[in-house]
């Protein structure tokens, strides 16, 4: 990461799902801008945060927490600002890609998907706002997999429909706050779960054959956007989705 972005320098940034994969990647990129991060997850990611302040000079402040208990998300968040200052910048980015036949999929299913995967984005984004009283800027992580028709994926892909919908129309909303709601449509990023437990080569090379570039995603190539998204470099920049996914979503 070279680009530097003063206006990051202590701006504070609270993240869901900040201890693992694509989210470990924003929480290092972050910090690497001096800013100060808060971040949540369900697991114990205590150690990550040490990890942060070897690599970065500094910690992060994690506080292990369900995301779909609403009312200990908004508690987190409010924690987070009484310990690191005001929230310019919020990343909603938690999810949780299960498969399974549709033909399976029962009430109970449904709801837990729809809870990690889109709901939580709303409630994240409606105490974002609340706190947010100079401005500041909302990033909802999404998924090139609603445009692609992403295979067993229904509950999943129907969430990354909606955070669309929940963007422009929060956008809108708070506009003239300013307050910028904008979305990230990452492909498919190699994560470790990702390379564990999902996909194997031919998976893989059937991607990259769709892509209009013939590399792998990883982790590391999706904060950038956050990083330009957060900062005032986009500050007339609300209500629209960038993907990042090597031309993916709309040529393949």
């Amino acid at each position: 990461m070279t680009a530097h972005f003063p206006d990051l320098a202590n701006a504070h940034v609270f993240i869901t799902g900040g201890g693992s994969g694509i989210g470990a990647a924003l929480t290092e990129a972050f910090l690497r801008q001096k800013a100060k991060v808060s971040f949540v997850g369900r697991s114990d990611y205590s150690d990550f945060a040490d990890e942060m302040k070897d690599k970065t000079g500094a910690k992060p402040l994690f506080i292990q927490c369900d995301v779909t208990d609403t009312k200990a998300l908004h508690a987190a968040m409010d924690k987070a600002v009484a310990e690191q200052g005001p929230l310019k910048v919020q990343i909603n980015n938690a999810a949780a890609d299960t498969r399974m036949d549709p033909a399976d999929v029962t009430v109970e299913d449904w709801d837990k998907q729809i809870a990690v995967n889109l709901r939580h984005y709303f409630f994240a984004c409606q105490k974002a706002g609340a706190l947010m009283k100079d401005g500041g800027s909302i990033i909802n992580f999404s998924s090139a997999s609603y445009q692609i028709a992403g295979e067993q994926l229904a509950p999943y892909v129907s969430s990354n429909a909606g955070i669309l919908g929940l963007t422009r129309s929060l956008a809108r909303d708070w506009g003239p706050r300013g307050i910028r709601v904008n979305a990230i449509s990452p492909g498919l990023v190699l994560t470790q779960k990702q390379i564990e437990e999902v996909h194997t080569e031919d998976d893989l090379a059937d991607f990259r054959m769709r892509q209009c570039i013939d590399k792998n995603l990883y982790p590391e190539d999706v904060p950038g956007t956050a990083l330009f998204l957060a900062s005032d470099l986009s500050r007339m920049m609300t209500a629209q989705c960038l993907f990042i996914d090597g031309g993916l979503a709309f040529t393949g």
